[in-house]
């Protein structure tokens, strides 16, 4: 039972923060609990002051969860702190009916069996040792297949961020925070992407912060918007399949290329509507006229130094910032360091864009060996569109992520290197929420899943902390007798369709 040390409490709203179930509040600067609390320790274990106590002694009219090591207590009519089970007269029930069929039916699996059941909803049977939620039997094409779902706590839980942008973020391995909270890291830049890392066993289990973490990976795996701070870096708004927010403005265009690789595909159009162009990318500036693709269409070289630290030909390495291209370049006019006349002549059309042709100017060479800059043609106007048009709509993609041990296959079978193995020889299919995992090789069973293919809302957490993940293991009833599965618990879809339907009566 949780109660509160009045004279040590000093009203911080950490334990607020925290609760996930809002049943402690500070008013009037003092922490007061709620007759919703569960007593499952997360103020206690978060309260920087001591100023919350937690006793074995169970309020005798709720009822133990023991669904999960934390056992909450739950009064009547309430949810435990995972908002899974509620305590209808008396008896703990899964307060979300059995989502059957996969809301997504077009996708394609790596081998022959789809899930015959999703896990949402299943539950989950707590400890290891018993048999999953459901096991559940059917006949498909002739063939006797079998499909077992849990909802699994997994420690080894996270996202994985991908954020369509060109802009800079932050230094690879900032710290990423919520409300202040390290809940990941920045990790590698991809082809016109920035990628996030949250969650991860030892963020989630490591500190006090685990619970906030778990919460920022249920939120993001669930298609909730969050806002996140990256430590020196950018204020990011985030949500699966919606364009980032970054620094309080919407990205629009995922960039076509690099500044290199967008000079390759358009430099038959430039070279015939400007004398030279230049292509600002935060990685890598093109440098028309110098690049091989100019070349290649007849070009020489203009005489034009961009700005940049010169790789290769017609290459440059900018340096990050917010200005053009995700560069530090603010004015078009800082985009060429020098211009010479040797080479050059006056009249001279220079193109500066960037990889996604949002922000664009036409220069021109004056007979000093300066540049001004003047009204875009209708030709080089074309050239900024086409760069634009063959850019995709920026987004946020997320990607939830694994690895499931013991008590995620203990209820499968009772060898659970022998589920192990046959998951990895494509002998068994396995499901996140209905949708396909790509596993990675090695040991283990550690898997990678789109959210969006995932049924909706499909993952919650728990304050161990870990999040919840719904599995489902589908295979041959042979396979299954093989690798020593829980044959006595087996039921037929037929007899599991009956039982919902008399629940719905």
């Amino acid at each position: 039972m949780i109660s509160i040390d009045i004279d040590k409490c000093k009203g911080c709203k950490v334990c607020e923060n925290n609760c996930p179930l809002d049943a402690i509040k500070v008013i009037d600067k003092k922490a007061q609990l709620y007759d919703n609390c569960v007593s499952c320790g997360i103020c206690f274990k978060v309260c920087p002051f001591k100023a919350v106590n937690k006793s074995d002694v169970k309020n005798a009219e709720n009822i133990t969860c023991t669904h999960c090591p934390v056992n909450c207590s739950v009064p009547l009519n309430k949810t435990g702190a995972c908002k899974r089970y509620t305590n209808i007269k008396g008896e703990l029930i899964r307060n979300r009916k059995l989502v059957v069929e996969s809301i997504r039916k077009d996708l394609e699996l790596n081998n022959a069996y789809k899930p015959l059941i999703t896990a949402v909803g299943s539950g989950t049977n707590y400890p290891c040792l018993r048999p999953a939620p459901r096991i559940v039997q059917d006949t498909v094409n002739g063939v006797d297949v079998v499909t077992v779902v849990t909802e699994a706590p997994l420690s080894y839980s996270g996202v994985k961020v991908k954020i369509d942008t060109n802009m800079d973020i932050g230094e690879e391995g900032a710290k990423v925070k919520r409300d202040g909270k390290c809940v990941g890291r920045v990790t590698t830049e991809e082809y016109g992407s920035k990628m996030l890392t949250i969650g991860g066993a030892n963020l989630l289990s490591g500190s006090n912060d685990g619970f906030i973490v778990a919460k920022t990976i249920v939120d993001l795996a669930n298609g909730r918007r969050v806002k996140l701070k990256i430590d020196d870096g950018s204020t990011i708004e985030i949500q699966q399949d919606s364009p980032p927010i970054i620094d309080d403005i919407e990205e629009t265009y995922m960039r076509v290329g690099c500044g290199s690789a967008t000079i390759g595909m358009f430099a038959a159009q430039l070279s015939k509507a400007v004398d030279e162009a230049i292509i600002l990318d935060f990685h890598v500036v093109g440098l028309l006229s110098e690049h091989a693709a100019g070349k290649e269409v007849g070009m020489k070289y203009s005489g034009v130094t961009p700005y940049g630290r010169k790789s290769t030909m017609g290459r440059y390495f900018g340096k990050h910032g917010h200005g053009w291209g995700g560069t530090e370049i603010t004015s078009p006019l800082d985009a060429v360091k020098s211009v010479d006349m040797t080479i050059a002549k006056e009249g001279y059309k220079i193109l500066v864009t960037e990889t996604t042709g949002q922000k664009a100017a036409l220069l021109e060479v004056k007979k000093d060996g300066t540049v001004e800059e003047i009204e875009m043609t209708e030709a080089a106007l074309k050239c900024v569109n086409l760069i634009s048009e063959n850019c995709e709509q920026s987004n946020a993609s997320i990607i939830y992520t694994g690895g499931t041990g013991g008590s995620a296959r203990a209820g499968v079978t009772t060898f659970p290197k022998k589920l192990t193995n046959a998951i990895h020889n494509n002998e068994v299919t396995m499901t996140i929420a209905g949708a396909p995992t790509f596993v990675l090789p090695g040991g283990g069973i550690n898997f990678m899943v789109d959210v969006s293919k995932m049924v909706p809302d499909a993952t919650t957490w728990v304050p161990t902390p870990a999040t919840v993940a719904p599995i489902e293991y589908t295979m041959t009833r042979e396979k299954y007798e093989e690798i020593g599965g829980h044959v006595n618990s087996i039921i037929t879809k037929e007899q599991l369709l009956k039982e919902l339907n008399e629940e719905k009566l």
